[in-house]
């Protein structure tokens, strides 16, 4: 049951039709692993744990740096030097004390992956390299969890859910030999507040069953002229992860 404290915290939700109680109380049993406490994450975890989602995964290896603050809004002065899903975990346990908040202070591998994400319902990836991308599709098709993927450089991104197929790699077959990262092209903050949210909508809607998802489609979004497109997905027969 929501306690009282809840019931006032989430009252702008529960007079929405599409969520309600009911669609609260599935945000409160939720469990969402969030791959990386970058860009995307940072938003995406801020906007998780405020809307009640019960328990957040918080996968990430690395430590704040000066640089990251620019678009990371999870994070400030003082968390420099710091482990990243661990203080992630304090600050989002000061916005919402009834987010169940785990650390998993580690990078996604062939040999942890499935274990780390089999304990989650919905997985988000806004991790920075198709490497990791690509492994965390193959496993959450294994284990039949949705993916939220969310991408972005420059001034574009991209957002996408994948359950069943097509999948990501369907879209990615090959890492792509010159592929851009942030780190070699740069991307405005602000972008990374959009694709965050974004990104933390739809997972929002998937747990309540608001509205339609993007499930099996791609949006693309153009921050420079302020436009947006999506596109369906088609399943790649030949695909090795989800091809018949």
């Amino acid at each position: 049951m929501l306690s009282d404290d809840e019931i006032d915290r989430y009252a702008r939700h529960l007079v929405l039709k599409e969520i309600g109680g009911h669609g609260q109380m599935a945000l409160k049993a939720a469990r969402v692993a969030l791959i990386g406490m970058g860009g995307i994450g940072s938003p995406a975890a801020l906007y998780l744990a405020a809307a009640g989602v019960g328990t957040l995964g918080l996968i990430d290896d690395d430590d704040v740096s000066l640089s990251n603050l620019q678009r990371q809004v999870l994070f400030g002065n003082t968390d420099i030097g710091a482990p990243k899903a661990e203080a992630a975990a304090t600050h989002l346990g000061h916005l919402n004390p009834h987010c169940d908040c785990r650390v998993h202070r580690l990078r996604l591998s062939e040999t942890n992956a499935a274990e780390v994400l089999g304990g989650y319902d919905i997985v988000l990836d806004g991790c920075d390299n198709f490497e990791t991308r690509l492994l965390v599709n193959r496993v959450c098709h294994d284990l039949k969890k949705p993916l939220v993927s969310a991408a972005l450089g420059r001034f574009s991104g991209q957002l996408a859910i994948f359950d069943g197929s097509p999948c990501y790699q369907c879209l990615v077959p090959d890492i792509p030999p010159d592929a851009e990262t942030c780190e070699r092209v740069g991307v405005v903050g602000a972008l990374a507040g959009v694709m965050g949210s974004l990104a933390a909508l739809e997972t929002i809607k998937l747990i309540t069953g608001a509205g339609e998802t993007l499930r099996g489609k791609l949006m693309i979004f153009d921050g420079l002229d302020m436009t947006s497109r999506i596109v369906r997905l088609a399943a790649d027969p030949a695909c090795p992860v989800c091809g018949v």
